[in-house]
């Protein structure tokens, strides 16, 4: 049988591949987003019953969650300070995990979702359709 690299390609297509990350930023950016836009928009209401798990207060847990699903989501989504953004969004998923949904899949499966993918998505990296990218002016091709 003759081999077919349209099927089994041997070695990842960069251009594919970061079109993939970008899909992934754009979608998980915006699903996280929305869940931060909510909370700023609820904030006088949330602020006083907000889980503290800190011990930092009501208000100030509620301002750092705002911060990681809905301002680091805008840096996720376009790949700027990618790694650094992700920081404050993995921390809000695994403290929405852990002590929110106390480590129960069954209850907390969003945010741990959210957690495994920005796990990976950290590790891979934003591919070359990112702010960060550009600005490191990575123009040779990697082989």
């Amino acid at each position: 049988m003759k081999y077919n690299p349209l099927l089994f390609p041997r070695k990842a297509n960069q251009t594919n591949f970061s079109l993939f990350l970008l899909a992934m930023r754009l979608f998980f950016g915006a699903m996280l987003m929305t869940h931060g836009y909510a909370k700023l928009m609820n904030f006088v209401s949330m602020s006083a019953s907000f889980p503290d798990p800190f011990g930092v207060g009501s208000r100030l847990s509620l301002m750092l969650a705002i911060f990681g699903e809905l301002f680091c989501s805008v840096a996720f989504i376009f790949g700027f300070l990618y790694r650094l953004s992700m920081l404050p969004m993995m921390v809000t998923m695994a403290t929405a995990f852990f002590f929110a949904h106390h480590g129960s899949v069954s209850v907390g499966e969003l945010s741990f979702i959210y957690l495994v993918v920005f796990i990976l998505m950290y590790l891979v990296g934003p591919g070359k359709y990112s702010i960060d990218y550009w600005m490191t002016g990575t123009t040779k091709r990697r082989r």
